[in-house]
């Protein structure tokens, strides 16, 4: 989760936040040297006789102009597009989970191998053991294995709602009527927080996300007791 005057973006968990983390500085730079050379033409002109010249008005410096941004683009749109590919990809998941948003708490079910479903609510501000989050933590973690293809159906019952986790690089509408679909794979154990990211109503900020990344074993272990309760 985000430290008390962090600046920047949360720890990637997932090789697809890894990936938006090395567009996110590459694209930085480009638009930090793009900044430079600006303010640098701007000091020449305001510190020469430049502007008294044909020189900005010259067929090299037109040519100049046009053809260096158009190069900028590309080297942004190409990392970009990558990227948006993998993001959409989905290759032989190993578990498939359903979230369904309601007004305001979320829903999840297991259905590939088991039959699980269970509701998971914010837990209350008195209600909260030592070291847990306020706003943050909920009654019933969403338990996944780590170094697993997950695939998330997302959905909402009633308005529009947004499961999103930052540090897996996660963020999906739940539109009702409709079934959208992400993947993510966690590469290490870790419980990781996010929070509906659609503006649904009075409670909006009261619908926290919690996945947990277990070891296979411990996951096997945690759905047969969520089974038998």
């Amino acid at each position: 989760m985000a430290h008390p005057a962090q600046l920047g973006f949360q720890d990637a968990t997932s090789p697809i936040m890894e990936e938006l983390l090395h567009f996110h500085d590459h694209t930085l730079m480009v638009v930090f040297l793009i900044s430079t050379l600006v303010l640098y033409i701007i000091s020449i002109m305001m510190s020469t006789k430049l502007t008294n010249t044909n020189t900005m008005d010259a067929q090299e410096v037109e040519m100049i102009w046009t053809i260096l941004p158009a190069i900028i683009m590309i080297v942004i749109a190409l990392p970009s597009l990558r990227i948006l590919y993998l993001m959409d990809e989905v290759d032989n998941p190993h578990l498939t989970i359903k979230s369904i948003g309601h007004q305001w708490y979320w829903s999840y079910e297991f259905s590939d191998y088991f039959p699980l479903m269970f509701d998971s609510y914010m837990t209350p501000t008195n209600n909260l053991a030592p070291g847990q989050f306020r706003l943050l933590e909920v009654d019933n973690r969403m338990v996944i294995p780590m170094e697993s293809p997950i695939r998330m159906l997302v959905s909402a019952e009633d308005v529009l709602h947004s499961w999103a986790v930052p540090s897996l690089g996660v963020k999906t509408d739940a539109i009702p009527g409709r079934l959208n679909q992400t993947t993510f794979l966690v590469t290490r154990p870790g419980v990781y927080y996010g929070q509906c990211s659609e503006i649904c109503g009075a409670n909006h900020s009261f619908m926290p996300i919690v996945i947990e990344s277990v070891p296979t074993h411990t996951f096997e272990t945690w759905s047969s007791l969520m089974q038998e309760t």
